[in-house]
């Protein structure tokens, strides 16, 4: 996946804001969590390029590990809390999403080792034939980009309804 990552973050995060229970006045901050958290496993681009030369494909790094955020997650849930326990784990839970919605779009034309480091088996729906020089073309002509332009389309679509909304 190229583009679609954030807007499949911002429609998670929308539908958890709603169902969770989250105050209005913290659901800006959830919003910006919940987008960070849809693009934060590529963060290892940068390792990959910049320490890695490019040796280990990123899908490979921690960071696309599946189980090393629910690991993550579940510790966070187990701290105390207090008062803000509930919001907490609304923020907790709306990451998780994200991150594992992350990893399940990168599954669809893409290698990810979803019981890593439990297993290296991986799940990879459709494999992108190499047929352009740049990379990035073999995945932008291919017709699994219809459906990144798809959710990008349903994130405008859901973004302007709600904008009507507030100012109608």
């Amino acid at each position: 996946m190229f583009i679609a990552h954030l807007p499949a973050g911002y429609l998670a995060t929308r539908a958890m804001a709603c169902r969770l229970d989250v105050p209005r006045g913290l659901r800006g901050r959830l919003m910006a969590f919940g987008l960070v958290c849809s693009v934060l496993p590529d963060a290892d681009l940068l390792w990959f390029y910049l320490v890695d030369n490019r040796q280990t494909e990123h899908h490979d790094y921690v960071t696309h590990w599946p189980l090393f955020w629910i690991a993550l997650a579940a510790l966070a849930a187990a701290l105390p809390w207090g008062r803000t326990r509930r919001t907490a784990h609304a923020f907790i839970v709306t990451g998780l999403i994200c991150l594992l919605l992350h990893m399940a779009l990168d599954s669809f034309a893409a290698a990810i080792y979803w019981l890593r480091p439990l297993s290296d088996v991986h799940v990879n729906a459709v494999t992108v034939p190499a047929r352009f020089d740049w990379w990035v073309w073999n995945f932008v002509l291919h017709w699994t980009f219809a459906i990144e332009i798809a959710i990008c389309l349903a994130a405008v679509a859901v973004a302007g309804s709600q904008g009507r909304r507030t100012a109608g």
